[in-house]
C-alpha cells in the first residue's frame, strides 16, 4: 500500500472506536437521530480513509507501473472502484 500507513491506521482505529460507541448507543436505546448522526460521522471518516488510499494508489502504484499496459490495467481497476463508490 502506498498510503501513509500510520495515518490510515490511526483513522481506522478512530472509526473502530466510533463503531464501538454506536453499538453502545444502540444497546442503551439512545435517540435514533443521535445514533444516525454518529453513523454518518463514521461513514465520512471511512470515506476519507478510502480517498487517502485511492489517492496514494493513483500517485504511486499507477504512476510507477512499468509498462503502458500495466498502467492501463491499474487505471481500469481504479475506474471500477470509483464506479462502486459512486453508486
Amino acid at each position: 500500500m502506498m498510503a501513509d500507513e500510520k495515518k490510515i491506521s490511526r483513522m481506522l482505529k478512530t472509526a473502530r472506536g466510533q463503531l464501538d460507541g454506536i453499538l453502545k448507543m444502540v444497546e442503551e436505546d439512545r435517540y435514533c437521530v443521535e445514533i444516525s448522526q454518529q453513523v454518518m460521522a463514521t461513514e465520512a471518516l471511512l470515506n476519507r480513509v478510502n480517498r487517502e488510499i485511492l489517492s496514494a494508489h493513483l500517485r504511486g502504484c499507477v504512476q510507477q507501473a512499468a509498462t503502458a499496459e500495466d498502467r492501463e490495467k491499474k487505471v481500469e481497476e481504479l475506474v471500477a472502484t470509483l464506479d462502486k463508490i459512486l453508486k
